[in-house]
């Protein structure tokens, strides 16, 4: 029980960790020239692929902190984008418990809709409150190359760094299908 206990710590320390990089890489100032391109939120794909196929390594409590730094720090109105994360998380957790067994097409189509959904529901409260926002083609950019960044972000997770679904034959499932 105690190496579980200390595994699980480690994956979200791991997530942690993950999360400080893709923010300490997004602050670095590497160009001095205006992007052409956005570069997609690896934030969020990496918080949503994880909530997908280990739920207990990204606590709810763990991505609200997590993201609200990502808001200060990336200077976008704090609060807001953390909590439609956090919305998107709670929702991915509860659906992710029915896609155990539909493969991977059915886990980028949700998570892309709400990869999707989080960024237009930012982009209208953002209206509603007439703050001043980026134009409407970079943003679908944005959404178009997280969404496409996923897989690859699934991909790093699970050979990299051990982020699996959990099957029968996992320890603690007791050979039943969570």
């Amino acid at each position: 029980m105690d190496r579980q206990v200390s595994h699980l710590w480690i994956k979200r320390s791991l997530y942690l960790f993950l999360a400080v990089l893709i923010m300490f890489l997004h602050l670095l100032p590497l160009d001095t020239q205006p992007d052409r391109w956005p570069f997609p939120d690896l934030l969020i794909a990496l918080t949503f692929a994880w909530v997908l196929r280990r739920p207990e390594y990204v606590p709810i409590l763990l991505v609200a902190a997590v993201m609200m730094i990502a808001d200060l720090l990336l200077q976008r109105p704090p609060g807001l984008l953390a909590a439609l994360v956090v919305l998107g998380t709670a929702y991915l957790r509860s659906a992710g418990a029915g896609m155990r067994d539909a493969g991977f097409v059915a886990e980028w189509t949700t998570a892309a809709i709400v990869i999707t959904g989080v960024f237009v529901l930012n982009r209208v409260i953002l209206a509603i409150l007439s703050v001043q926002q980026a134009a409407l083609g970079p943003v679908v950019i944005q959404i178009i190359l997280t969404i496409a960044a996923y897989p690859l972000i699934v991909l790093l997770s699970q050979n990299v760094f051990g982020v699996r679904r959990l099957s029968v034959a996992d320890p603690g499932t007791g050979g039943v299908r969570v």
